[in-house]
């Protein structure tokens, strides 16, 4: 029985001004992916049960002992804009993966002046620093899967640049049916990127069944960095819940990293007429 290969796995969450959920695992550090250089408050209930550390926009979350949901604020140290979360912690002994929060446009703090509008539904803020070339201040699987998730969830002039990294052609099939055999899903090659011989690649994932999946990059084949789906789950088939897009990171080609897949009867036939009589 194969087993999946995946080294570590990156949970997205979108930013959307409604607190995100980060619960946390008792003794277990988890860490989440900000971008921003944040200083973060916390209320006097969670002195001695959570400890909090903060550094190069990644915030390191790690509970002494359970809490209830708990509400954290990052401010950025910049231009005064809040991010909120949501924290609890419970015992488990299931692998809390990091977070890597994902903003659809500039997340700023009100003003009178210079404002712009940041989605279609006529909402405006102020935008009070211009958005500067990426740094790989942080690990280049979540840069490159940060990049790859705005790249195709988020207008255009949100999409943050990152130096050096190039679009990569797909030597693929168009169905991947060994990635993720467990699951009644369809898989299909969108697009990649690369850096530094890293890659990553966007797949469309879909389900094919009239219940729902739940996602796991843990039972995923081949030999992968990271994965990261943008959903935690699927919808029926047939729902507009039913796809989502996982992001792969490998290292060097991205054909090298799947699975073989199976002969069809065209390629077995193909096969016949051309070996040697």
């Amino acid at each position: 029985m194969m087993m999946p290969v995946v080294v570590s796995a990156v949970e997205l969450m979108k930013w959307e001004r409604i607190p995100l959920q980060i619960p946390l695992n008792v003794g277990q550090e988890r860490i989440v992916f900000v971008d921003k250089n944040v200083r973060v408050g916390f209320p006097p209930t969670l002195n001695g049960k959570l400890r909090v550390q903060s550094s190069g926009g990644a915030v390191y979350l790690s509970a002494s002992e359970a809490f209830p949901v708990t509400r954290l604020q990052l401010q950025n140290k910049a231009n005064g804009e809040i991010i909120l979360l949501d924290v609890s912690a419970a015992p488990g002994k299931s692998i809390r993966e990091p977070v890597q929060l994902v903003y659809d446009g500039e997340v700023s703090s009100a003003s009178t002046s210079d404002k712009t509008r940041i989605s279609g539904n006529e909402q405006t803020a102020v935008i009070s620093e211009r958005r500067k070339p990426a740094k790989l201040n942080t690990p280049l699987p979540v840069v490159l899967t940060r990049y790859a998730a705005q790249s195709l969830y988020g207008p255009l002039r949100t999409v943050e640049p990152v130096v050096g990294i190039t679009n990569t052609a797909l030597k693929l099939p168009s169905r991947l049916t060994t990635l993720y055999p467990s699951e009644p899903v369809e898989v299909s090659p969108l697009a990649g990127w690369s850096l530094n011989g890293y890659s990553v690649i966007a797949l469309l994932v879909r389900n094919t069944a009239t219940v729902n999946v739940i996602l796991n990059p843990r039972m995923l084949q081949g030999e992968f960095i990271s994965a990261a789906f943008q959903h935690p789950w699927l919808g029926n088939a047939g729902t507009p819940e039913d796809t989502t897009v996982l992001y792969l990171v490998v290292q060097g080609r991205p054909e090298g990293a799947f699975r073989s897949e199976p002969m069809t009867e065209t390629d077995k036939t193909h096969q016949t007429r051309g070996a040697p009589k």
